[in-house]
């Protein structure tokens, strides 16, 4: 029985709305081995997909895990029902803008009003 309860079943949610998983893992696994499974799972002819770990962002109970916590001490105790399946959001960070881009010559090109009636 206590195997059971060292294993917590994950599905993860994608930006729309189908899923990765369900998929077993057990409590010690960390956030950045789910962030490893996921990068493994990830549907290919999707664009945009996240290249490495650090392109994705998981998010269970509206907090973003860090890579270094371990599936049990992420869990929420209020969504815990035993042999219930957990849904973590996944949220793929856009790549970094190059550096090398050059700034437009004209500032005003690039401004922004907003006008309140």
């Amino acid at each position: 029985m206590s195997g059971v309860q060292d294993q917590l079943e994950i599905k993860f949610r994608l930006i729309d709305g189908t899923d990765i998983g369900p998929k077993s893992f057990p409590v010690a696994a960390s956030v950045a081995n789910l962030k490893e499974s996921i990068l493994a799972q990830w549907p290919k002819e999707r664009e945009n997909g996240p290249r490495t770990v650090k392109d994705v962002k998981l998010i269970s109970a509206g907090r973003i895990l860090e890579n270094n916590r371990t599936v049990g001490e992420c869990r929420s105790p209020l969504g815990d029902i035993p042999g219930g399946v957990t849904t973590m959001h996944v949220v793929v960070q856009p790549p970094a803008p190059d550096k090398e881009k050059k700034v437009p010559s004209d500032p005003k090109q690039n401004k922004c009003v907003c006008v309140i009636l």
